[in-house]
C-alpha cells in the first residue's frame, strides 16, 4: 500500500462512466416498462453500485479503506446504450478514482446480470474516469517569475559544527515546483534576522530553524513585529498538521506572514519539521501569489 501518511485530508470527488449496449429496442421499453422479470434494473443496479464502492479496498490490495461521504448515480439512455455516470466523494487523504470506476463497473455488470435472460447481446464497454478533483493537483497555481530566499537560522551550522539538511530540503522542493532559489546560512542572531526581513527581495523568504523555545530560539520574536500581516490560518495549519504526525509540534512558534506584498515563513529547523511544514503549506500556499496581485480564490 502507498504510503498517504503526508497527506492532508480534503475534498476529493471523481466520476466515472460505464456503458451497457443492449441487444434491441425491445429491451430498452421492458426496462422503461420494469417489466424485467429479475426486477427493476435501475434501482437494483444502484443498490449494487453503492455495494461495490463501498467494497473496493476490499478487492483491490492496493486501495485504502476510506470514508465515503457521496455516491451519486444516474444513468443516461441514448438509443440502445446505458450510460452509468457513478459520482463518489470523500473527505480523506487519497482520491476516490478507483472507487467511482469500480462502482460503476458493478452496477454494468449487474445490468448484464439482469438483462441476460431477454437479451443475449449486451455488452459492457468504456469503463473510463471522467474528471476528478481534491488534494494537491487541484490546488497548483503557476509559479512563473517567483522566487525564494532560503535562510538557514542555526549558530552551529554557521560556525560549522553541524550540517545544515533542512534548508537544502527547502531548496530541492522550491526549485521542484519551479521557483528561483537564493540559500544563506546566518547565526541566530536579532539584528541579523531582521535585516533579512526588511532587507526582502524575493516573492517568498522562508527562514528555518529558531522557532522553538530554546534559549537561542530568537527567529518569531525577530520575524513577527515586522510583518504587515499576519497569515494566522497558515500558522495554524503548519501546527496541525506536525502535531498529526510529532506531538512535540505543538511547541513549535512557526511564523507566517506578509511583508512588503511578499510572503515571510519561519518554519522548524529539523529536517522532520522541515518536511512536515512543506507538506502543509504546498503548493496551495502558491495561490496567495494570485491574491497578493488582485485575484480571488476562485
Amino acid at each position: 500500500m502507498v504510503d498517504i501518511t503526508n497527506k492532508s485530508n480534503t475534498l476529493r470527488e471523481a466520476t466515472a462512466q460505464a456503458i451497457v449496449r443492449v441487444g434491441s429496442q425491445a429491451t430498452i421499453d421492458l426496462i422503461h416498462a420494469d417489466q424485467i422479470p429479475k426486477g427493476n434494473v435501475f434501482e437494483m443496479s444502484k443498490a449494487a453500485g453503492l455495494l461495490g464502492v463501498k467494497k473496493t479496498s476490499d478487492l483491490l490490495p492496493d486501495c485504502h479503506p476510506l470514508p465515503i461521504e457521496f455516491t451519486g448515480i444516474e444513468y443516461e439512455i441514448d438509443g440502445l446504450e446505458i450510460k452509468i455516470l457513478m459520482t463518489v466523494k470523500t473527505i480523506y487523504k487519497t482520491g476516490v478514482e478507483v472507487e467511482a470506476m469500480h462502482g460503476a463497473s458493478i452496477v454494468a455488470l449487474n445490468m448484464y446480470d439482469m438483462l441476460k435472460p431477454v437479451d443475449k447481446q449486451i455488452e459492457i464497454s468504456q469503463i473510463k474516469l471522467l474528471k476528478k478533483k481534491g488534494g494537491k493537483s487541484s490546488y497548483k497555481r503557476p509559479v512563473n517569475g517567483l522566487s525564494v530566499r532560503i535562510v538557514v537560522c542555526s549558530d552551529s551550522v554557521s560556525q560549522g559544527e553541524k550540517e545544515d539538511r533542512g534548508g537544502k530540503l527547502i531548496v530541492e522542493k522550491m526549485e521542484e515546483y519551479g521557483l528561483r532559489t537564493e540559500y544563506i546560512i546566518i547565526p541566530d542572531d536579532v539584528a541579523t534576522i531582521e535585516k533579512e526581513v526588511k532587507n526582502i527581495q524575493t516573492d517568498l523568504l522562508i527562514f528555518t530553524g529558531g522557532t522553538g523555545v530554546g534559549p537561542r530560539d530568537f527567529t518569531p520574536g525577530a520575524v513577527r513585529p515586522l510583518l504587515d500581516a499576519t497569515l494566522h490560518g497558515v500558522e495554524e495549519e503548519m501546527r496541525r498538521y506536525g502535531q498529526e504526525r510529532m506531538r512535540y509540534a505543538m511547541l513549535s512558534r512557526s511564523v507566517a506572514g506578509i511583508k512588503g506584498g511578499k510572503v515571510v515563513l519561519a518554519i522548524p529547523g529539523s529536517t522532520g519539521g522541515v518536511s512536515d511544514a512543506l507538506d502543509a503549506l504546498f503548493p496551495h500556499l502558491f495561490h496567495v501569489f494570485h491574491v497578493l496581485k488582485g485575484g480571488n480564490h476562485g
